[in-house]
């Protein structure tokens, strides 16, 4: 593998960004909103939904536009910076978060999801000038597993400070701000030649985007990739989304078993993106993202019928094992699917899927849930994206080098 040093400081910002996506997105902060700034009403689940879309699509929108702007200045630092900034100083504020500050807490949400989810787009760029074609399933995957061991440390926090969840939220933004830092300082960026002609960044961004949406059917494996993505993703984010709240609302576990819940999910999110490293370089990144597929609809199953918390840990070791491969092994085929020289614009659209996708899913669950007053019946909805997402997947022919 080259650039070694490369890969690692690439991947300490997925070591510190996790504490923002365990700590906020999918463990404290949302049962924090429910049981605590909404007071437990049913139509927090609603509310948090509302919040998910709203980011989601801001970012939806962003994605795409930035990537373009970014191919064409060399710039995917400089934007990755803002947008961690955006997300690193709005986590802090939740600091000031409590009981009924429904709007002050769901703005914080919102402009930290922005910045936290656009920003993975030219994250995700990198992998492509940091490593060969043949390593990019082992970068990726690489790059998942750090960011699990840093939600291991950021899950472990929870304990001590299980009862001042507030100071939790500032420790989440200094944790990610932290570790983020050696990318901005030592990781090199390919500089693209310069045209020596002033443009308008914002229009030639939305003017390129328009362009590839009009031509991205020359592009076919990719766009029937970014279809199944679109619906499998679907269902992985609700899950992450829904979780913690799940738990606490339907099975009525506790901050300290939420935690080692959590604890258990990632770590065994960890395994499973090594494992899945070896796996997908073994039969192929197409056979791996199915077996994931196969194995999350049965997890939704299994949840739907489960009613005691021991089950409800074991289900989270096996969610877990899957949910760091099927994010690294979807990251992987988009790098291969991609043109190098319009990357970072392409992986806008593969975040555009991730976050229009969340329109669907979590709105799902929190409507279902709202109006039937039953987590589980929104629980079962799930499975059948990941249904879709499969069929979907079928329609993806790749170079022989992916099996």
């Amino acid at each position: 593998m080259k650039n070694k040093s490369q890969v690692l400081v690439w991947s300490l910002f997925d070591f510190g960004n996790s504490s923002y996506a365990v700590i906020i997105v999918a463990f404290v902060f949302a049962v924090f909103f429910k049981e605590v700034v909404v007071s437990g009403e049913s139509i927090g689940d609603f509310y948090w939904s509302v919040g998910i879309n709203i980011s989601m699509l801001i970012s939806a929108v962003l994605n795409p536009v930035f990537g373009a702007i970014a191919d064409y200045s060399s710039n995917k630092k400089k934007f990755l910076f803002l947008f961690t900034l955006l997300c690193v100083i709005s986590t802090s504020m939740m600091y000031f978060t409590g009981e009924g500050t429904i709007i002050y807490a769901l703005v914080l949400f919102i402009l930290s999801n922005i910045g936290f989810q656009t920003g993975l787009t030219f994250y995700d760029a990198f992998i492509s000038e940091i490593a060969d074609p043949k390593d990019y399933n082992k970068v990726s995957g690489y790059g998942y597993a750090a960011g699990y061991v840093g939600s291991v440390i950021s899950v472990a926090l929870v304990f001590p400070l299980k009862d001042d969840p507030n100071l939790l939220f500032a420790i989440s933004a200094f944790f990610f701000l932290i570790f983020s830092l050696p990318l901005f300082l030592f990781l090199k960026e390919k500089n693209r030649p310069s045209e020596n002609v002033k443009i308008n960044y914002i229009a030639y961004g939305f003017k390129k985007v328009l362009t590839t949406l009009k031509n991205i059917n020359n592009f076919r494996d990719l766009k029937n990739f970014l279809i199944s993505f679109f619906f499998y993703i679907d269902a992985v984010n609700t899950i992450i989304f829904f979780s913690g709240i799940y738990a606490s609302s339907t099975l009525n576990f506790t901050i300290t078993e939420l935690a080692v819940f959590f604890l258990i999910v990632q770590i065994t999110a960890m395994i499973g993106s090594f494992v899945f490293v070896k796996i997908g370089d073994r039969i192929g990144i197409i056979k791996s993202i199915y077996i994931n597929l196969i194995f999350w609809t049965l997890i939704t199953l299994a949840v739907f019928i489960t009613n005691d918390k021991n089950s409800f840990f074991i289900i989270g070791g096996f969610a877990g094992f899957f949910l760091g491969s099927t994010q690294s092994l979807s990251r992987a085929l988009m790098t291969f699917l991609t043109p190098l020289e319009i990357k970072t614009e392409f992986f806008g659209f593969y975040a555009l899927m991730d976050k229009t996708s969340t329109l669907i899913g979590p709105l799902t669950f929190g409507l279902v849930s709202w109006l039937s007053g039953s987590q589980k019946l929104a629980i079962l909805s799930v499975g059948f994206f990941f249904i879709v997402g499969m069929l979907l997947l079928n329609k993806v022919k790749v170079k022989e080098i992916l099996k």
